[in-house]
Protein backbone atom coordinates (compact mmCIF):
# COMPACT_ATOMS: atom_id res chain seq x y z
CA UNK A 1 0.00 0.00 0.00
CA UNK A 2 1.31 3.09 -1.20
CA UNK A 3 1.28 5.78 1.57
CA UNK A 4 1.03 9.65 0.92
CA UNK A 5 3.51 11.17 3.24
CA UNK A 6 3.21 14.74 2.19
CA UNK A 7 -0.41 14.55 2.69
CA UNK A 8 -0.21 12.94 6.28
CA UNK A 9 2.74 15.10 7.27
CA UNK A 10 1.38 17.61 9.12
CA UNK A 11 0.08 14.65 10.95
CA UNK A 12 3.36 12.77 11.31
CA UNK A 13 4.68 16.29 12.66
CA UNK A 14 2.54 16.74 15.48
CA UNK A 15 2.47 12.63 16.25
CA UNK A 16 6.60 13.27 16.73
CA UNK A 17 6.25 16.16 18.89
CA UNK A 18 3.67 14.65 21.20
CA UNK A 19 6.33 12.11 21.59
CA UNK A 20 9.31 14.61 21.94
CA UNK A 21 7.33 16.63 24.65
CA UNK A 22 6.55 13.69 26.47
CA UNK A 23 10.71 12.18 26.32
CA UNK A 24 11.71 15.64 26.83
CA UNK A 25 9.82 17.05 29.93
CA UNK A 26 11.45 13.61 32.05
CA UNK A 27 14.92 15.54 31.70
CA UNK A 28 13.88 19.04 32.19
CA UNK A 29 13.85 20.50 36.21
CA UNK A 30 11.00 22.08 37.33
CA UNK A 31 12.23 25.44 36.92
CA UNK A 32 12.37 24.74 33.11
CA UNK A 33 9.09 22.15 32.90
CA UNK A 34 7.67 25.56 31.32
CA UNK A 35 10.02 24.65 27.73
CA UNK A 36 7.41 21.99 26.97
CA UNK A 37 5.50 24.72 25.59
CA UNK A 38 7.08 26.36 23.01
CA UNK A 39 8.36 22.59 21.78
CA UNK A 40 5.14 22.47 21.45
CA UNK A 41 4.47 25.52 19.72
CA UNK A 42 7.35 25.01 17.10
CA UNK A 43 5.58 21.53 16.47
CA UNK A 44 2.46 23.03 15.73
CA UNK A 45 3.95 26.13 13.24
CA UNK A 46 5.49 23.38 11.62
CA UNK A 47 2.59 21.43 11.33
CA UNK A 48 0.27 24.37 10.08
CA UNK A 49 3.37 25.02 7.44
CA UNK A 50 3.13 21.60 6.15
CA UNK A 51 -1.00 21.84 5.81
CA UNK A 52 -0.43 25.42 4.23
CA UNK A 53 2.20 23.67 1.42
CA UNK A 54 -1.31 21.34 0.19
CA UNK A 55 -3.30 24.03 -0.24
CA UNK A 56 -4.19 24.20 -3.81
CA UNK A 57 -3.77 20.56 -4.32
CA UNK A 58 -5.83 17.96 -5.86
CA UNK A 59 -8.17 15.79 -3.04
CA UNK A 60 -5.82 13.42 -1.85
CA UNK A 61 -7.14 9.57 -0.90
CA UNK A 62 -5.41 7.62 1.76
CA UNK A 63 -6.29 3.75 3.56
CA UNK A 64 -8.66 2.66 0.93
CA UNK A 65 -10.91 6.32 1.20
CA UNK A 66 -10.42 6.40 4.63
CA UNK A 67 -8.59 9.40 4.41
CA UNK A 68 -9.32 12.04 2.66
CA UNK A 69 -7.58 15.47 2.15
CA UNK A 70 -9.80 18.12 0.32
CA UNK A 71 -11.07 21.75 0.57
CA UNK A 72 -13.02 21.04 3.18
CA UNK A 73 -10.23 18.72 5.71
CA UNK A 74 -7.68 21.34 4.78
CA UNK A 75 -10.12 24.94 5.58
CA UNK A 76 -10.92 22.78 9.39
CA UNK A 77 -6.85 21.53 9.61
CA UNK A 78 -5.85 25.03 9.38
CA UNK A 79 -8.58 26.22 11.53
CA UNK A 80 -7.75 23.80 14.30
CA UNK A 81 -3.65 24.00 14.17
CA UNK A 82 -4.01 28.18 14.32
CA UNK A 83 -6.56 27.38 17.44
CA UNK A 84 -3.90 25.15 19.12
CA UNK A 85 -1.36 28.22 18.68
CA UNK A 86 -3.88 30.52 20.46
CA UNK A 87 -4.37 27.46 23.31
CA UNK A 88 -0.88 27.38 23.74
CA UNK A 89 0.06 31.24 23.80
CA UNK A 90 -2.72 31.26 26.56
CA UNK A 91 -1.89 28.68 28.57
CA UNK A 92 1.70 29.56 28.83
CA UNK A 93 1.19 31.41 32.15
CA UNK A 94 -1.50 30.08 33.25
CA UNK A 95 -0.02 26.64 33.61
CA UNK A 96 3.69 28.10 34.28
CA UNK A 97 2.36 29.93 37.71
CA UNK A 98 -0.23 27.36 38.40
CA UNK A 99 2.42 24.51 40.03
CA UNK A 100 0.46 22.80 37.34
CA UNK A 101 2.26 19.31 35.46
CA UNK A 102 3.27 21.28 32.55
CA UNK A 103 4.80 18.49 30.47
CA UNK A 104 1.48 16.20 30.81
CA UNK A 105 -0.37 18.77 29.86
CA UNK A 106 0.58 19.93 26.79
CA UNK A 107 1.30 15.84 26.03
CA UNK A 108 -2.31 15.89 26.51
CA UNK A 109 -3.39 18.68 24.44
CA UNK A 110 -1.65 18.26 21.24
CA UNK A 111 -2.74 14.60 21.61
CA UNK A 112 -6.30 16.31 21.46
CA UNK A 113 -5.45 18.43 18.85
CA UNK A 114 -3.86 15.53 16.48
CA UNK A 115 -7.66 14.29 16.66
CA UNK A 116 -8.70 17.50 15.97
CA UNK A 117 -6.57 17.39 12.44
CA UNK A 118 -7.71 13.82 11.87
CA UNK A 119 -11.40 14.69 11.81
CA UNK A 120 -12.19 16.19 8.95
CA UNK A 121 -10.33 14.02 6.87
CA UNK A 122 -12.12 10.51 8.22
CA UNK A 123 -14.93 9.58 5.68
CA UNK A 124 -15.43 6.30 7.52
CA UNK A 125 -17.07 5.73 10.39
CA UNK A 126 -13.94 3.58 12.17
CA UNK A 127 -11.98 6.58 11.34
CA UNK A 128 -14.78 8.94 12.45
CA UNK A 129 -14.91 6.76 15.79
CA UNK A 130 -11.08 7.13 16.91
CA UNK A 131 -10.62 10.60 15.85
CA UNK A 132 -13.28 11.74 18.09
CA UNK A 133 -12.37 9.63 21.19
CA UNK A 134 -9.01 10.96 20.31
CA UNK A 135 -10.32 14.23 20.55
CA UNK A 136 -12.52 13.56 24.12
CA UNK A 137 -10.32 10.92 26.00
CA UNK A 138 -7.33 13.91 26.95
CA UNK A 139 -9.83 16.35 27.63
CA UNK A 140 -11.54 14.10 30.46
CA UNK A 141 -8.28 14.34 32.29
CA UNK A 142 -7.29 18.07 31.55
CA UNK A 143 -10.68 19.03 33.11
CA UNK A 144 -9.65 17.49 35.79
CA UNK A 145 -6.09 19.27 36.19
CA UNK A 146 -6.61 21.31 38.87
CA UNK A 147 -6.21 18.28 41.50
CA UNK A 148 -6.92 19.92 44.44
CA UNK A 149 -9.86 21.64 43.73
CA UNK A 150 -13.40 19.79 44.01
CA UNK A 151 -14.74 21.91 41.17
CA UNK A 152 -11.92 20.66 38.71
CA UNK A 153 -12.76 16.98 40.23
CA UNK A 154 -16.44 17.45 39.56
CA UNK A 155 -15.75 18.54 36.21
CA UNK A 156 -13.94 15.79 34.81
CA UNK A 157 -15.72 13.10 36.39
CA UNK A 158 -18.95 14.42 34.42
CA UNK A 159 -17.02 14.87 31.80
CA UNK A 160 -16.03 11.66 31.44
CA UNK A 161 -19.51 10.02 32.68
CA UNK A 162 -21.04 11.46 29.88
CA UNK A 163 -18.61 10.80 27.26
CA UNK A 164 -18.44 7.51 27.45
CA UNK A 165 -22.30 7.35 27.63
CA UNK A 166 -22.62 9.43 24.34
CA UNK A 167 -19.84 7.18 22.90
CA UNK A 168 -21.31 3.88 23.80
CA UNK A 169 -24.63 5.42 22.29
CA UNK A 170 -22.67 6.40 18.75
CA UNK A 171 -20.81 3.48 18.79
CA UNK A 172 -24.33 1.23 19.09
CA UNK A 173 -25.86 3.89 16.17
CA UNK A 174 -22.59 2.97 13.78
CA UNK A 175 -22.67 -0.61 14.70
CA UNK A 176 -26.47 -0.82 13.19
CA UNK A 177 -25.37 1.01 10.14
CA UNK A 178 -22.50 -1.15 9.53
CA UNK A 179 -24.79 -3.94 9.95
CA UNK A 180 -27.29 -2.55 7.49
CA UNK A 181 -24.77 -1.69 4.70
CA UNK A 182 -21.85 -3.78 5.33
CA UNK A 183 -19.97 -0.38 4.69
CA UNK A 184 -17.96 1.65 6.88
CA UNK A 185 -16.89 4.15 4.35
CA UNK A 186 -19.68 7.15 4.17
CA UNK A 187 -20.13 7.43 0.29
CA UNK A 188 -20.62 3.66 0.64
CA UNK A 189 -23.12 3.81 2.92
CA UNK A 190 -24.70 6.33 1.18
CA UNK A 191 -25.09 4.38 -1.84
CA UNK A 192 -26.69 1.22 0.42
CA UNK A 193 -28.82 3.09 3.03
CA UNK A 194 -30.61 4.17 -0.98
CA UNK A 195 -31.75 1.29 -1.54
CA UNK A 196 -32.88 -0.54 1.37
CA UNK A 197 -36.82 -0.53 2.44
CA UNK A 198 -39.24 -2.01 4.92
CA UNK A 199 -37.86 -3.22 8.44
CA UNK A 200 -33.72 -2.72 7.36
CA UNK A 201 -35.59 1.26 6.98
CA UNK A 202 -36.62 1.35 9.83
CA UNK A 203 -33.35 0.48 11.62
CA UNK A 204 -31.41 2.74 9.92
CA UNK A 205 -33.29 5.97 10.72
CA UNK A 206 -33.13 4.60 14.33
CA UNK A 207 -29.43 3.56 14.25
CA UNK A 208 -29.33 7.75 12.48
CA UNK A 209 -30.82 8.83 15.50
CA UNK A 210 -28.21 7.17 18.03
CA UNK A 211 -25.53 8.31 16.12
CA UNK A 212 -27.19 12.01 16.00
CA UNK A 213 -27.69 11.98 20.16
CA UNK A 214 -23.91 10.59 20.41
CA UNK A 215 -22.54 13.77 18.65
CA UNK A 216 -25.11 15.88 20.53
CA UNK A 217 -23.78 15.03 23.33
CA UNK A 218 -20.45 16.31 21.88
CA UNK A 219 -21.09 19.23 20.51
CA UNK A 220 -23.80 19.67 23.86
CA UNK A 221 -26.65 20.39 22.06
CA UNK A 222 -30.06 19.90 24.42
CA UNK A 223 -31.00 18.25 26.13
CA UNK A 224 -27.50 16.44 26.33
CA UNK A 225 -25.68 19.71 27.51
CA UNK A 226 -26.01 19.40 31.28
CA UNK A 227 -22.44 18.50 31.35
CA UNK A 228 -20.69 21.55 29.36
CA UNK A 229 -21.47 24.24 32.06
CA UNK A 230 -19.96 22.28 35.17
CA UNK A 231 -16.80 21.24 33.51
CA UNK A 232 -16.19 24.67 31.55
CA UNK A 233 -16.09 26.27 34.93
CA UNK A 234 -14.31 23.19 36.83
CA UNK A 235 -11.78 23.38 34.14
CA UNK A 236 -8.57 25.37 34.01
CA UNK A 237 -9.63 28.20 31.94
CA UNK A 238 -7.28 27.52 28.82
CA UNK A 239 -8.53 23.99 28.94
CA UNK A 240 -12.43 25.81 29.01
CA UNK A 241 -11.16 27.53 25.78
CA UNK A 242 -10.33 24.35 23.82
CA UNK A 243 -13.41 22.64 24.99
CA UNK A 244 -15.62 25.64 23.77
CA UNK A 245 -13.60 25.63 20.16
CA UNK A 246 -11.37 23.18 19.37
CA UNK A 247 -13.56 20.12 20.88
CA UNK A 248 -17.11 21.74 19.76
CA UNK A 249 -15.93 22.42 16.01
CA UNK A 250 -14.72 18.65 15.62
CA UNK A 251 -17.64 17.50 16.58
CA UNK A 252 -19.24 19.54 14.00
CA UNK A 253 -17.02 18.18 11.26
CA UNK A 254 -18.36 15.06 11.85
CA UNK A 255 -21.22 15.87 12.24
CA UNK A 256 -21.15 17.69 8.77
CA UNK A 257 -19.51 15.03 7.26
CA UNK A 258 -22.04 12.40 8.62
CA UNK A 259 -25.38 14.06 7.59
CA UNK A 260 -24.41 15.53 4.74
CA UNK A 261 -22.52 12.71 2.69
CA UNK A 262 -23.49 8.99 4.55
CA UNK A 263 -26.66 9.96 5.61
CA UNK A 264 -28.11 12.18 2.94
CA UNK A 265 -30.92 10.46 1.42
CA UNK A 266 -32.90 9.76 4.66
CA UNK A 267 -32.86 13.67 5.14
CA UNK A 268 -36.65 13.69 5.44
CA UNK A 269 -36.34 11.89 8.73
CA UNK A 270 -33.44 13.86 10.62
CA UNK A 271 -34.04 17.12 9.46
CA UNK A 272 -37.43 17.78 12.15
CA UNK A 273 -34.74 16.16 14.37
CA UNK A 274 -31.92 19.01 14.23
CA UNK A 275 -34.45 21.60 13.86
CA UNK A 276 -35.82 20.71 17.30
CA UNK A 277 -32.32 20.48 18.76
CA UNK A 278 -31.90 23.62 17.73
CA UNK A 279 -34.24 25.75 18.71
CA UNK A 280 -34.14 23.84 22.16
CA UNK A 281 -30.47 24.52 22.10
CA UNK A 282 -30.62 27.99 21.57
CA UNK A 283 -33.68 29.12 23.67
CA UNK A 284 -32.45 27.01 26.90
CA UNK A 285 -28.66 28.39 26.10
CA UNK A 286 -29.53 31.89 25.91
CA UNK A 287 -32.35 31.93 28.61
CA UNK A 288 -29.98 29.97 31.67
CA UNK A 289 -27.22 32.68 30.68
CA UNK A 290 -29.58 35.25 31.44
CA UNK A 291 -29.50 34.23 35.14
CA UNK A 292 -25.07 33.59 35.41
CA UNK A 293 -22.90 35.41 37.66
CA UNK A 294 -20.06 33.76 36.54
CA UNK A 295 -17.70 34.57 33.16
CA UNK A 296 -16.62 31.18 32.21
CA UNK A 297 -20.59 29.84 33.33
CA UNK A 298 -21.88 32.57 31.49
CA UNK A 299 -19.67 31.79 28.03
CA UNK A 300 -20.18 27.71 28.56
CA UNK A 301 -24.06 28.25 28.06
CA UNK A 302 -23.32 31.27 25.37
CA UNK A 303 -21.69 28.08 23.68
CA UNK A 304 -24.37 25.86 24.05
CA UNK A 305 -26.84 28.75 22.23
CA UNK A 306 -24.50 28.96 19.59
CA UNK A 307 -24.01 25.74 18.98
CA UNK A 308 -28.05 26.16 18.14
CA UNK A 309 -27.17 28.63 15.74
CA UNK A 310 -24.86 25.96 13.92
CA UNK A 311 -26.85 23.46 14.17
CA UNK A 312 -29.90 25.29 12.70
CA UNK A 313 -28.29 24.64 8.92
CA UNK A 314 -28.76 21.04 9.23
CA UNK A 315 -32.56 21.55 9.74
CA UNK A 316 -32.20 23.16 6.50
CA UNK A 317 -31.42 20.16 3.64
CA UNK A 318 -33.81 19.49 1.12
CA UNK A 319 -33.58 17.89 -2.06
CA UNK A 320 -32.30 20.73 -3.84
CA UNK A 321 -28.27 20.41 -3.32
CA UNK A 322 -27.75 24.11 -4.37
CA UNK A 323 -30.02 24.86 -1.18
CA UNK A 324 -27.72 22.34 0.58
CA UNK A 325 -24.46 23.97 -0.06
CA UNK A 326 -25.86 26.69 1.11
CA UNK A 327 -27.12 25.62 4.49
CA UNK A 328 -23.69 23.80 4.37
CA UNK A 329 -21.37 26.79 3.74
CA UNK A 330 -23.31 28.79 6.22
CA UNK A 331 -22.68 26.31 9.12
CA UNK A 332 -18.93 26.37 8.39
CA UNK A 333 -18.61 30.04 8.27
CA UNK A 334 -20.16 30.35 11.38
CA UNK A 335 -17.68 27.82 13.29
CA UNK A 336 -15.32 29.78 11.88
CA UNK A 337 -16.27 33.05 13.09
CA UNK A 338 -17.42 31.85 16.32
CA UNK A 339 -13.96 30.17 17.14
CA UNK A 340 -12.34 33.76 16.64
CA UNK A 341 -14.53 35.71 18.88
CA UNK A 342 -14.73 32.97 21.80
CA UNK A 343 -11.06 32.36 22.33
CA UNK A 344 -10.46 36.44 22.34
CA UNK A 345 -13.43 36.10 25.23
CA UNK A 346 -11.64 33.32 26.60
CA UNK A 347 -8.18 35.06 26.07
CA UNK A 348 -9.23 38.30 28.37
CA UNK A 349 -10.79 35.69 30.79
CA UNK A 350 -6.96 34.42 31.03
CA UNK A 351 -5.95 37.68 31.96
CA UNK A 352 -8.28 38.65 34.10
CA UNK A 353 -8.00 35.21 36.07
CA UNK A 354 -4.43 36.13 37.58
CA UNK A 355 -6.28 38.97 39.71
CA UNK A 356 -9.60 37.25 39.74
CA UNK A 357 -9.53 33.79 39.86
CA UNK A 358 -13.06 32.96 40.37
CA UNK A 359 -14.02 34.84 37.39
CA UNK A 360 -17.16 36.42 38.41
CA UNK A 361 -18.56 39.03 36.80
CA UNK A 362 -18.24 41.62 39.03
CA UNK A 363 -14.60 40.40 38.82
CA UNK A 364 -14.46 42.57 35.94
CA UNK A 365 -15.78 45.70 37.58
CA UNK A 366 -13.87 48.85 36.50
CA UNK A 367 -11.59 46.68 34.16
CA UNK A 368 -11.95 49.78 31.84
CA UNK A 369 -10.08 51.95 33.96
CA UNK A 370 -7.19 48.98 34.46
CA UNK A 371 -6.85 48.22 31.48
CA UNK A 372 -8.50 50.01 28.61
CA UNK A 373 -7.20 47.72 25.89
CA UNK A 374 -8.60 44.42 27.32
CA UNK A 375 -12.04 46.20 28.11
CA UNK A 376 -12.14 47.42 24.95
CA UNK A 377 -11.52 43.96 23.24
CA UNK A 378 -13.82 41.80 25.47
CA UNK A 379 -16.81 44.67 24.31
CA UNK A 380 -15.81 43.51 20.78
CA UNK A 381 -16.44 39.87 21.54
CA UNK A 382 -19.13 40.08 23.51
CA UNK A 383 -20.90 42.45 21.43
CA UNK A 384 -19.83 39.79 18.28
CA UNK A 385 -21.31 36.95 20.27
CA UNK A 386 -24.60 38.60 20.42
CA UNK A 387 -24.30 39.33 16.59
CA UNK A 388 -24.22 43.11 16.37
CA UNK A 389 -22.61 44.98 13.98
CA UNK A 390 -19.58 46.36 13.30
CA UNK A 391 -18.23 42.57 13.88
CA UNK A 392 -18.10 39.06 12.40
CA UNK A 393 -20.68 37.78 14.41
CA UNK A 394 -23.10 40.21 12.77
CA UNK A 395 -22.38 38.54 9.01
CA UNK A 396 -22.30 34.91 10.60
CA UNK A 397 -26.18 35.25 12.16
CA UNK A 398 -26.79 36.77 8.54
CA UNK A 399 -26.09 34.26 6.60
CA UNK A 400 -27.66 31.30 8.58
CA UNK A 401 -30.43 34.10 8.76
CA UNK A 402 -30.93 34.73 5.28
CA UNK A 403 -30.11 30.03 4.46
CA UNK A 404 -33.47 29.62 6.74
CA UNK A 405 -35.48 32.72 4.20
CA UNK A 406 -33.80 31.02 1.01
CA UNK A 407 -34.74 27.83 1.92
CA UNK A 408 -38.66 28.74 1.79
CA UNK A 409 -41.51 26.76 3.34
CA UNK A 410 -42.87 27.50 7.11
CA UNK A 411 -39.94 25.94 8.67
CA UNK A 412 -37.33 28.22 7.51
CA UNK A 413 -39.32 31.24 8.06
CA UNK A 414 -39.88 30.10 11.66
CA UNK A 415 -36.15 29.02 12.11
CA UNK A 416 -35.31 32.28 11.23
CA UNK A 417 -37.87 34.13 13.69
CA UNK A 418 -36.73 31.74 16.34
CA UNK A 419 -32.66 32.85 15.96
CA UNK A 420 -33.83 36.49 15.81
CA UNK A 421 -35.78 36.37 19.11
CA UNK A 422 -32.96 34.29 20.19
CA UNK A 423 -30.19 37.18 19.27
CA UNK A 424 -32.06 39.10 21.07
CA UNK A 425 -32.46 37.76 24.27
CA UNK A 426 -28.73 37.21 24.26
CA UNK A 427 -27.97 41.00 24.07
CA UNK A 428 -29.32 41.37 27.65
CA UNK A 429 -26.63 39.24 29.27
CA UNK A 430 -23.63 39.40 26.72
CA UNK A 431 -23.72 43.11 27.34
CA UNK A 432 -23.80 42.88 31.11
CA UNK A 433 -20.21 42.15 30.77
CA UNK A 434 -19.38 45.30 29.01
CA UNK A 435 -21.78 47.05 31.90
CA UNK A 436 -19.77 46.06 34.38
CA UNK A 437 -16.46 47.46 32.54
CA UNK A 438 -17.15 50.59 31.78
CA UNK A 439 -19.68 51.77 34.16
CA UNK A 440 -18.95 50.24 37.26
CA UNK A 441 -15.96 51.43 40.01
CA UNK A 442 -13.18 48.84 40.73
CA UNK A 443 -12.21 47.89 44.00
CA UNK A 444 -9.08 47.84 43.01
CA UNK A 445 -7.83 50.33 40.56
CA UNK A 446 -4.03 49.50 40.03
CA UNK A 447 -3.31 48.76 36.21
CA UNK A 448 -3.97 44.97 34.73
CA UNK A 449 -0.66 43.63 33.85
CA UNK A 450 -0.77 40.67 31.30
CA UNK A 451 1.71 38.64 29.42
CA UNK A 452 2.73 39.81 26.26
CA UNK A 453 1.82 36.46 24.52
CA UNK A 454 -2.21 36.44 25.88
CA UNK A 455 -2.38 40.62 24.62
CA UNK A 456 -0.89 39.51 21.48
CA UNK A 457 -3.91 36.90 21.39
CA UNK A 458 -6.54 39.72 22.46
CA UNK A 459 -5.21 42.02 19.57
CA UNK A 460 -5.12 39.62 16.61
CA UNK A 461 -8.69 38.20 17.69
CA UNK A 462 -10.25 41.57 18.04
CA UNK A 463 -8.68 42.57 14.47
CA UNK A 464 -9.84 39.75 12.91
CA UNK A 465 -13.36 40.19 14.16
CA UNK A 466 -13.34 43.36 12.95
CA UNK A 467 -11.96 42.59 9.71
CA UNK A 468 -14.29 39.43 8.91
CA UNK A 469 -17.17 42.44 9.04
CA UNK A 470 -15.35 44.62 6.36
CA UNK A 471 -14.50 41.81 4.85
CA UNK A 472 -17.16 39.17 4.80
CA UNK A 473 -16.66 37.60 1.39
CA UNK A 474 -13.21 35.61 1.51
CA UNK A 475 -14.57 33.90 4.63
CA UNK A 476 -18.03 32.81 2.67
CA UNK A 477 -15.88 31.82 -0.08
CA UNK A 478 -13.82 29.53 2.00
CA UNK A 479 -16.59 27.54 2.78
CA UNK A 480 -18.44 27.22 -0.61
CA UNK A 481 -14.72 25.94 -1.70
CA UNK A 482 -15.10 23.66 0.95
CA UNK A 483 -18.47 21.87 0.79
CA UNK A 484 -18.97 18.43 0.94
CA UNK A 485 -21.80 18.05 -1.38
CA UNK A 486 -21.01 17.93 -5.33
CA UNK A 487 -22.14 20.63 -7.83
Amino acid sequence: MNIDYHALAPEFILSGTILLVLVVDVFLSARHKWLAMPLSLVGVVAALIATLTLIGSTPRVAFGGMFVLDNFALLFQVFFLVVAIVVLAISLRYFREGGFYQGEYYFLLLTSFLGCLLMPASRDLLMLFISLELVSAPGFLMSAFRKNDLRSNEAGLKFFLIGVLSTAVMLYGMSVIYGLTGATRLDAIAIKLADISGGQETMALAAILFVVVGFAFKVSAVPFQFWAPDTYEGSPVPVAAFLAVASSAAGFAGLLQLMFVAFIHQWEFWVPIFALLSVATMFVGNLIALKQTQVVRLLAYSGIAQAGYILLPFALVTADPANNRTAFSSSVTYILIYGIMTLGAYAVAVAVSRTSPRLLISDFAGLARRSAFLAVAMTLFMVSLAGVPPTGGFWAKILIFRAAIDRGGSLGVWLAVFMLVNSVISVFYYFAVPRQMIFKPATDESPLRTSWLVTAVVGLAALAILAVFIMPNPFARLADLSTLIPV
